[in-house]
């Protein structure tokens, strides 16, 4: 079975990646709204999780135990005001963001044959 390994994507680190798409849409969608120009917008990403309970061994949880998150912005002409707004819109606005920050019931079916 191939889980991923070095270089290969997988499930853990489309979480982050569903996460940094989602703001750099946010960014650019605000920034466009405003007239501003994007010249350079990335996200960095990164986060923890505990693999114990992953691979069926007794831990608490298997998910995230934390994600940190950096955007880089280069928008020349944006006052700081501007700037201050994107933040705060990015915090209040994120749905991935959103979805991960709260604690979603989620339900599952299991068919097997």
């Amino acid at each position: 079975m191939h889980i991923g390994g070095d270089g290969d994507f997988n499930a853990m680190q489309a979480v982050l990646a569903a996460l940094a798409a989602c703001d750099v849409d946010l960014v650019a969608l605000h920034a466009a709204l405003l007239g501003l120009e994007v010249k350079d917008l990335r996200v960095e990403a990164t986060g923890h999780f505990n693999v114990q309970a992953y691979l069926g061994l007794e831990a608490p949880g298997s998910g995230y135990t934390g994600i940190s998150y950096r955007i880089i912005l280069d928008s020349p002409g944006a006052s700081n005001e501007q700037i201050r707004l994107r933040r705060e819109r990015i915090e209040r606005s994120s749905p991935v963001g959103d979805s991960l920050c709260r604690s979603i019931p989620l339900t599952i079916e299991f068919s097997a044959n």
